[in-house]
């Protein structure tokens, strides 16, 4: 391999490292969400996510003290089978455990040279065991948390289990109908959709139209109207909350879908405009002006050549508007409340006020990122392209 060869594998060492560095800071997060989200809540309340393929909770002091005599599957000794849920349950707890390991075994003692566990390695064995025996059996990985959070579920056990042995409880019915429960993501998810889709197409839908406007148009006071809009994007969301609440009160509008769907349109024509214009007006004129000689109205030369040539800034304002308005709360608190409740509302509802069922919590968040990282990973080639949009004239 030659100098020149090394020197420039060398020199691009630092940029590869960065980059690979802010991946794993993206992906071990989102790793340990998934894997969290999957594991049962009793596992997940007493070690952390990467402990997902270490052995069960009591499995090496079992095997330190116990597997010589009855074996790995305590099931070597017939007349002392510990997988046996029968006698297992005759030891729910380990005081009672340590007192029967203290008896005398035909006159020896039954854990003969083997010193006796203490208490807490007395409590992982009983542990290990109702999971051995069957009677506490759980899997490593489990889709319970996912249907406890669409349904949800806020019970001791798991909706499944419930519903499994005949309970109803919280208004669940064991249907799909329990999927339209309003504590549950599922409704939420749908809420979401509801409010998200409407408002990301329609300042879409508006901002194609100005933007082909003030590219192709000569009318007066083109260039002040544009300096505007692009003035509007540094308006506080935060300061018309009130005044537009006062307005929507009077027309009947709070609470509805339809007024989070003009609130957002409006919020987001600003700079959809501006995102739309900067990348049509860096069209060929060429091109357009072919058009035009040939006979072409206005409408035809935006429907044939301006949209379809602004699909990557159109696929970068969906991107944008559509992650902003499925993420966002204060809007959605504030105009839709508690009577259609989104994710982003739904999942501060998932952990109680005693900081129970923060289980579920893991779920519901990677249920509510799904769809962005869908959608982002979808139209992610037209990102770049279209956040350029504009910026180099040639």
């Amino acid at each position: 391999m030659s100098a020149d060869r090394i020197k420039k594998i060398l020199g691009g060492l630092p940029t590869h490292v960065v980059i690979i560095g802010l991946c794993l800071v993206w992906f071990i997060p989102t790793l340990g969400l998934l894997v969290t989200s999957l594991r049962p809540f009793q596992d997940v309340n007493s070690t952390g996510w990467w402990m997902i393929l270490a052995p069960p909770k009591g499995a090496a002091e079992y095997s330190q003290s116990c597997a010589a005599c009855h074996g790995a599957d305590g099931k070597k000794l017939p007349n002392a089978n510990l997988a046996d849920p029968a006698l297992i349950q005759k030891y729910p707890r380990s005081i009672q455990l340590l007192a029967m390991l203290r008896d005398n075994i035909n006159g020896q003692p039954h854990m003969k040279d083997t010193p006796i566990p203490k208490d807490q390695q007395a409590a992982d064995i009983a542990t290990y065991l109702r999971q051995l025996s069957g009677v506490e059996a759980r899997p490593r990985v489990t889709l319970d948390n996912y249907v406890d959070a669409l349904v949800g579920y806020r019970g001791t056990t798991s909706y499944r289990a419930d519903c499994a042995a005949g309970k109803q409880s919280l208004d669940l019915t064991c249907t799909i109908a329990d999927l339209s429960n309003p504590r549950g993501m599922g409704r939420a998810f749908l809420n979401s959709l509801g409010v998200a889709i409407p408002s990301t197409i329609l300042p879409i839908f508006f901002a194609a139209f100005a933007a082909y406007a003030f590219s192709w148009l000569d009318f007066r006071g083109r260039t002040v109207m544009f300096a505007a809009l692009v003035g509007m994007q540094v308006v506080p969301l935060q300061m018309t909350l009130v005044p537009i609440s006062r307005l929507y009160a009077q027309v009947g509008l709070n609470g509805t879908f339809l007024g989070v769907w003009l609130f957002h349109t409006g919020f987001g024509l600003p700079y959809a405009i501006y995102l739309m214009r900067n990348f049509i007006g860096s069209l060929p004129r060429d091109l357009f002006e072919s058009a035009y000689l040939d006979g072409a109205s206005h409408w035809t030369a935006f429907y044939q050549l301006a949209l379809p040539l602004s699909v990557p800034a159109i696929a970068s304002l969906g991107i944008f508007q559509f992650l902003w308005i499925w993420n966002d709360l204060l809007v959605a608190l504030v105009f839709l409340g508690g009577q259609n409740p989104v994710m982003t509302y739904q999942i501060s509802n998932m952990v109680t006020s005693h900081g129970a069922g923060w289980h579920l919590l893991t779920a519901a968040a990677f249920i509510s990122m799904a769809l962005p990282m869908i959608v982002f990973f979808a139209l992610q080639r037209y990102f770049v392209r279209g956040l350029l949009a504009g910026s180099v004239k040639g």
